[in-house]
């Protein structure tokens, strides 16, 4: 169970305006809140929100600070003292060779939904959608991994606007920073075309126009030889 401090964060530079609901609405995506606390009677308002899982409040955090909500650019931060043992301010660092790319996401799927359903499998340390509908996910550890692949693929995903759809999990071989053998992406996750459809084997490698004036060729010859 997370420590209150753990699932608490400061939100300050907030419009003079502000009301609880309006704070709600600009984390409520993230995880599930348990209390709002915003001061607001005397000085600049700011405000306490505190949700259920710490991990929910490092990902506010993530998504929040230095959002610019109605010309007020927000703070948004762990209180001093508080926040998961060894927390950065600032983006995530943690990466992993551990990737599965994911297709078939709803338009309104974010990163942090994507990370919330991934964490079914285990510990997400990395999400990323982009807007043709795809993802990438990396693990810390490889048996993580490997169970997305074996109990994720084909799984009932919903956004945090209420979209659903099922969604498909392909072990990325490239990795981070990789570049191993196997599907290839290019430098945004994304798969190319070619990595699905592959070369039958055995298939021609003439143009089928070119074989069938080779036949029309061989039946005037022969027409020819025996007139």
């Amino acid at each position: 169970m997370s420590g209150r401090n753990e699932c608490r964060i400061y939100v300050g530079n907030l419009p003079p305006d502000i009301r609880t609901k309006d704070i709600q609405d600009l984390f409520y995506k993230f995880g599930k809140i348990t209390c709002v606390d915003l001061k607001n009677r005397r000085g600049p308002p700011f405000a306490f929100v505190e949700f259920e899982d710490s991990r929910d409040a490092e990902d506010a955090v993530h998504g929040r600070d230095g959002h610019d909500y109605d010309g007020y650019r927000l703070r948004v931060e762990f209180p001093r003292g508080g926040g998961p043992s060894g927390y950065r301010r600032g983006p995530p660092t943690r990466r992993s060779q551990y990737r599965v790319f994911v297709t078939g996401l709803p338009p309104s799927g974010s990163w942090q939904d994507l990370k919330d359903h991934m964490r079914e499998a285990g510990d997400v340390c990395y999400a990323d959608v982009f807007k043709d509908g795809t993802g990438v996910v990396e693990f810390l550890r490889y048996d993580d991994m490997k169970y997305a692949l074996r109990k994720l693929d084909d799984s009932r995903f919903r956004s945090h606007e209420g979209e659903t759809s099922y969604i498909r999990v392909r072990e990325d071989y490239t990795g981070y920073g990789g570049g191993g053998a196997g599907t290839e992406y290019d430098e945004r996750g994304r798969s190319r075309s070619r990595s699905y459809s592959p070369r039958r084997r055995g298939s021609p490698t003439y143009s089928p126009v070119r074989r069938t004036y080779s036949s029309a060729s061989r039946s005037r010859s022969r027409s020819r030889s025996l007139s």
